[in-house]
């Protein structure tokens, strides 16, 4: 699960600096758009971002180096994390990174003497780097059939960022309160999660063998009206958790309900994107979010299937 984290804290750092606040030029943080980003030997930056562009570390960078497209060339040394999207990665001699080394479409170069105290996760596609990297950034855009992709993936995130705001404005203590139940029943939710699936599937085939009488019509739409308002909650709840979690790593001001459910919709999106992994991500998080809505009814409760003793009767008064 840490290998997975790396990505996805990267990756939303990347999309992030997009924002004008954090991509200030002239502060700690760096981005760039199809240039070269250079850090010298006795300069410190606090994240660097680059798209399209290569980008050379010979100083210091307190968090991450993301890149998608281009060059990443490490000598200094990186507090974090170094990610790659269709990137080459090349660590000199003197390279240091405290964090994870992340390669997704791309490739590693190595130089005897570096360092990488965290994971090295490297997801090797050749083919999808060449053809999508192939001009930097630009290739990435005209990839084939990428516009349809991109506008199916904008309406997702649309709806998806309704679905949000609705439930954080209607029922925010419930979507906070199913969220807390990832870090504490992981395995059980997603236990709980494809065993509902199945169930589901189920009576689904059984609702749709009885259309074949009038009773059938309302029994099935009834249950793609359930299953629809359970996977919207799930998913609600994922977002605000992973977005909540982001915003604790970063040390960022504790966000509303609404803000860590913006925040967790574009780190799951982002992930989303990532061929393989997007998919099995997004299967995932499918199985976790149907076992939160069932295992907590829907916010209501902590857990449904907890045994709750009853509380000991209160002493008699002495005579």
């Amino acid at each position: 699960m840490a290998k997975y984290r790396t990505i996805i804290l990267a990756l939303t750092m990347g999309l992030l600096s997009l924002l004008p606040a954090w991509g200030d030029q002239t502060g700690g943080n760096r981005i760039g758009w199809k240039d070269t980003i250079v850090v010298t030997a006795d300069e410190t930056r606090d994240s660097v971002a680059s798209f399209g562009g290569d980008v050379i570390i010979d100083g210091k960078v307190r968090r991450s180096v993301f890149a998608m497209g281009g060059t990443i060339t490490v000598g200094g040394e990186v507090g974090d994390a170094v990610v790659g999207l269709g990137s080459r990665i090349v660590l000199k001699s003197t390279a240091v990174v405290k964090g994870d080394l992340v390669s997704v479409g791309g490739t590693i170069e190595k130089e005897p003497g570096f360092r990488v105290e965290g994971d090295t996760v490297y997801f090797k596609g050749p083919l999808f780097s060449d053809k999508a990297f192939k001009n930097g950034l630009w290739g990435l855009i005209f990839f084939p059939f990428w516009p349809i992709v991109l506008i199916i993936k904008m309406v997702n995130v649309f709806l998806w960022a309704l679905a949000a705001f609705l439930a954080a404005m209607l029922i925010p203590k419930q979507i906070t309160r199913a969220s807390a139940q990832v870090r504490t029943s992981f395995w059980p939710l997603i236990g709980t999660g494809i065993l509902a699936h199945i169930v589901f599937g189920f009576l689904i085939v059984f609702a749709a063998l009885l259309c074949l009488i009038l009773i059938g019509v309302p029994i099935l739409f009834a249950l793609v009206m359930a299953g629809l308002a359970i996977k919207v909650f799930g998913r609600v709840a994922l977002f605000y958790f992973f977005g909540e979690s982001l915003a604790k790593s970063l040390k960022w001001n504790t966000p509303s309900a609404l803000g860590a459910s913006f925040l967790g919709l574009l780190v799951i999106e982002v992930v989303g994107f990532i061929p393989i992994i997007g998919i099995l991500f997004k299967a995932v998080l499918t199985a976790l979010g149907w076992g939160l809505a069932v295992r907590t009814r829907f916010g209501t409760v902590d857990n449904w299937f907890k045994k709750h003793t009853a509380a000991p009767a209160p002493p008699l008064p002495a005579a």
